[in-house]
């Protein structure tokens, strides 16, 4: 419970400060262009909090449902405006300054972005070394001629010093079904280049899972057979483990690792497994038995539902941290915006084609896990989340879709080529049109958060 209490205020204060800043670049450049503005408000329904302030008596709302927020601007198509106030008035600014009014959002939520990425840079951002550990035999990357041991050092001339960089340039080439040159070091020095072909792996993406279509597994140290987590309604839990237990042995052979303890369970759905465990260094006997699960290819395996305990710490020889100057690390955070923005629009693109699958889109559900796991991680994985929703923001408030700001910018651009704005008949249109695609956009996205705490 503690953990979904962390997780949601994590979300609020997350989408709390993105949805802030979007509202605030709105607000910020229609006040500059002399815009009258009535209501700044974060989030809807039932105001928390309210101030009336300043010359125009704007109201500032904190609202109850931190999903969405607005700001309301003077305007004679949502009611009278005083004689006096008419300059003033949204509607009568020329195309310009509406234009400038209504981009201001996305653009608000990539300038954070280049904050937050500036501040981890300048931080520092730790990671794993892009060290090879496993090849799938018959792998895309066994053919290439990847070997164990390999360290990826540069990918298409771009540095690669940690996993998470390697991981979103395979899948950005991999959205070109490109063939990109790799640079790896063996374990006695050696250097190579390595040409991968991405073509065949495309269509497979599913929630950006680049190194298994590879069939590249990195180092993963050897996990004591502890119980880190158990989810709810598992077998592991109805049986009576508790998180920190220690399985010694399982119907009397011993358990050296985790790893040995998965294959065990998964050999033997529904059959009873006799435990004897370690709980805080006394020994006691459990029985389980493992649910059936059928995977996609027919497979029956064994699930418990439970999940390691983790070390804290990663074995300094893997060990990487990416750090720069403050002037170095603007220069990297406006690249890494530019890059991710990018990826971001094309994996749209991808999907509308059915180029990438649609697993790959993520609710509020998926969006708050994520929220409590990067922020109990540390400033700086938070910070990379809050750089990476705000683009996301960003990137979709643009689409040409009414209702989104990226909606509006289409209708301006009509106007500039018509010389004219859309008559309000056809904006309704529009705008229904648009109500449409975002609701079909939600349900799916909110499909795949529920489809992901079942499976």
């Amino acid at each position: 419970m503690g953990n979904i209490l962390f997780s949601l205020a994590a979300f609020i204060v997350a989408l709390g400060v993105l949805i802030a800043v979007h509202e605030f670049g709105h607000y910020w450049v229609a006040r500059r262009s002399g815009v009258k503005v009535l209501r700044f408000s974060i989030g809807f329904g039932r105001p928390l909090f309210k101030r009336i302030a300043g010359p125009d008596k704007t109201e500032y709302v904190l609202a109850a449902i931190p999903l969405g927020g607005s700001v309301k601007m003077l305007d004679e198509r949502e009611g009278e405006v005083a004689e006096e106030d008419l300059p003033r008035a949204f509607n009568r600014q020329p195309l310009s300054k509406r234009f400038a009014i209504v981009v201001a959002g996305p653009l608000f939520n990539f300038l954070f972005a280049i904050v937050a990425y500036w501040a981890m840079y300048k931080i520092g951002v730790p990671g794993v070394k892009p060290i090879v550990d496993q090849v799938e035999e018959s792998s895309i990357a066994q053919s290439a001629g990847f070997m164990p041991g390999d360290q990826i050092l540069s990918i298409d001339g771009q540095q690669t010093p940690t996993w998470s960089v390697a991981r979103i340039k395979l899948l950005s080439a991999s959205l070109d079904s490109s063939i990109v040159t790799v640079k790896v070091q063996a374990q006695n020095h050696a250097q190579r280049d390595i040409q991968l072909n991405l073509d065949s792996i495309t269509s497979e993406i599913k929630d950006g899972r680049i190194l298994d279509e590879l069939g590249i597994a990195p180092p993963r140290p050897l996990l004591p057979a502890v119980i880190g987590k158990l989810l709810e309604n598992g077998r592991a839990l109805s049986s009576g483990l508790n998180e920190g237990d220690a399985i010694v042995t399982a119907d009397g052979q011993s358990v050296k690792d985790w790893e040995a303890w998965v294959d065990y369970v998964r050999a033997r759905p529904e059959q009873v497994i006799l435990l004897t465990i370690d709980r805080q260094g006394e020994s006691h006997h459990l029985e389980l038995t493992p649910a059936r699960v059928t995977l996609e290819n027919g497979d029956e395996i064994g699930r418990i539902g439970a999940a390691p305990a983790i070390p804290d710490s990663i074995p300094e020889e893997l060990r990487a941290e990416v750090k720069y100057s403050p002037a170095k690390a603007f220069v990297v955070a406006c690249e890494k915006t530019w890059d991710m923005s990018v990826l971001t629009l094309r994996m749209i693109g991808k999907m509308l084609f059915g180029e990438v699958s649609l697993d790959n889109l993520s609710g509020p559900i998926t969006i708050a896990k994520y929220a409590g796991y990067t922020a109990s991680a540390g400033l700086v994985t938070f910070l990379a989340f809050l750089a990476i929703v705000s683009i996301s923001l960003g990137v979709l408030n643009l689409l040409p879709i009414p209702l989104l700001d990226g909606g509006h910018l289409m209708f301006y651009i009509i106007e500039l080529v018509k010389g004219s704005p859309l008559t309000e008949s056809y904006e309704m249109i529009f705008q229904r049109v648009g109500l449409v695609l975002l609701l079909m956009l939600m349900s799916v996205a909110l499909y795949n958060d529920f489809a992901r705490i079942f499976n």
